[in-house]
């Protein structure tokens, strides 16, 4: 497949899509091994050209330079090398069937080897995920230097006293490891910088550093004015750009905005703040419900994770590759699907990891293994046996509407986001997985 070049900025979005954008969602997890075609192989990117190191805020986009990830076939993951225990049984195993390996660029050919607990920390029993390999230590050590150097001299994001939890965090690992078809470090540096200030963010706002439920949607429109900026009158704008340098999470998003919209196009800026809207969203729902001490039912609790996770992370991962989706094929019903269901699934990785660190939390924090025990009667240990069936159910329905999309839509920058979004899935559980300072394993095993 030849490489097709630039994605122009104009409507291109392919005749098939006509279409495919009237299927809705993709069949069921049942056809989940039934022999889907691969995602093809890209050539190799070509050089891509260095970011611009001092952007201006909201300045005119520059369109980025192609790059190609090259997908890496590797056999399903094989069951771990001991025998589970009953109850583990039904939720053991990695994912089957010819239409998965192509979906996975991340995978080296020992992934087929047993899944034996890493050095670095022990995967899930039973938690279906792809191991990749281990991040380029050059990158991890150049993006962990860059980060930090943004975060403590151009934004102060924290004060001396996090620094411990700032390193611990290992953002240079874990933007390596998510975005391995990014061409340079400038490219890397662009998911790090936003990641970096949506943790301060949801740390000072929200969660343990001074954050709290009461006048949150307060503090978050405001913040948001930093990624999606104020039109007013000449008499208020200073005071609306003074603003933007009064705390940490406003100087964070400010700044992070301002290396993002230098090189991602117009529609991928537009998508992110989308998004980004999407997740206060989800931040305010959680702030409710601790005002009024409700526990949701699971499916709320779910349609509330929908918001409150992952996804402005792998939406743009377009934009950390080089290149760009079209816009009228990124709105697709089809890809949305697919970027809701990778955005879910992490999420709960999320909660699946972090959650004996919640447990220490003062209060009650609510997560799906706590949710599903309180609304369902279950014990702690069952209920998070059950949270992680609803990951493998969730990572089963985003693999199946891939490569079902893939199958029916072969457009090569559609092919080539889809093995983006693959790979962060595959990058996002990796780190998790492997971040022993923050996160450990509940005893259920």
């Amino acid at each position: 497949m030849s490489d097709p070049g630039p994605s122009p900025r104009q409507s291109s979005l392919p005749a098939a899509a006509v279409h495919f954008g009237t299927h809705g969602h993709g069949r069921g997890v049942d056809a989940f091994g039934g022999g889907r075609p691969a995602i093809p192989a890209a050539p190799a990117p070509p050089p891509a050209r260095p970011l611009p190191q001092a952007p201006a805020l909201f300045a005119a986009p520059v369109l980025p330079s192609v790059s190609v990830l090259p997908s890496v076939s590797a056999p399903a993951e094989a069951a771990p090398p001991t025998a589970p225990a009953p109850a583990l049984r039904r939720i053991l195993g990695g994912p089957s069937g010819l239409g998965t390996a192509g979906l996975y660029p991340a995978r080296r050919e020992e992934a087929s080897a047993p899944s034996t607990p890493a050095a670095a920390g022990h995967a899930i029993p039973g938690l279906l995920h792809h191991p990749v390999p281990e991040p380029d230590p050059v990158r991890v050590e150049e993006v962990g230097r860059r980060i930090k150097e943004w975060a403590v001299d151009e934004v102060r994001l924290f004060p001396p006293d996090w620094e411990d939890q700032f390193d611990g965090f290992s953002l240079g690992r874990y933007m390596v490891a998510c975005h391995p078809d990014a061409p340079t470090v400038d490219h890397v540096m662009i998911a790090t910088r936003l990641m970096a200030a949506e943790n301060a963010l949801d740390d000072c706002y929200c969660e343990d550093h001074g954050g709290s439920p009461v006048g949150l949607g307060g503090r978050l429109l405001l913040a948001h004015t930093a990624l999606d900026p104020l039109h007013t009158t000449a008499e208020y704008q200073p005071e609306w750009a003074e603003s933007l340098h009064s705390d940490a999470p406003r100087r964070g998003y400010r700044s992070a905005m301002e290396y993002f919209v230098r090189e991602a196009s117009p529609s991928q800026a537009d998508r992110y703040r989308h998004d980004m809207a999407r997740l206060h969203l989800g931040y305010l729902a959680e702030a409710a419900w601790a005002q009024t001490e409700y526990v949701p039912q699971v499916w709320e609790y779910l349609a509330m994770r929908q918001f409150n996770n992952f996804r402005p992370c792998p939406t743009i991962t377009d934009t950390v590759g080089g290149y760009e989706l079209p816009a009228d094929l990124h709105a697709q019903p089809a890809v949305q699907r697919v970027i809701a269901l990778a955005g879910n699934a992490t999420t709960i990785v999320n909660d699946l990891y972090s959650y004996t660190k919640e447990l220490d939390a003062p209060g009650l924090h609510l997560n799906l293994p706590v949710v599903i025990a309180e609304r369902e009667g279950l014990s702690a240990r069952d209920a998070y046996l059950k949270a992680v069936e609803v990951h493998n159910d969730l990572m089963r329905s985003f693999e199946d509407a891939a490569a079902d999309l893939a199958a029916r839509l072969p457009d090569p920058g559609l092919l080539r986001f889809l093995r983006g979004v693959a790979a962060w899935v595959d990058g996002n559980h990796h780190w998790h997985q492997t971040n022993t300072y923050r996160y450990s394993l509940p005893d259920f095993w």
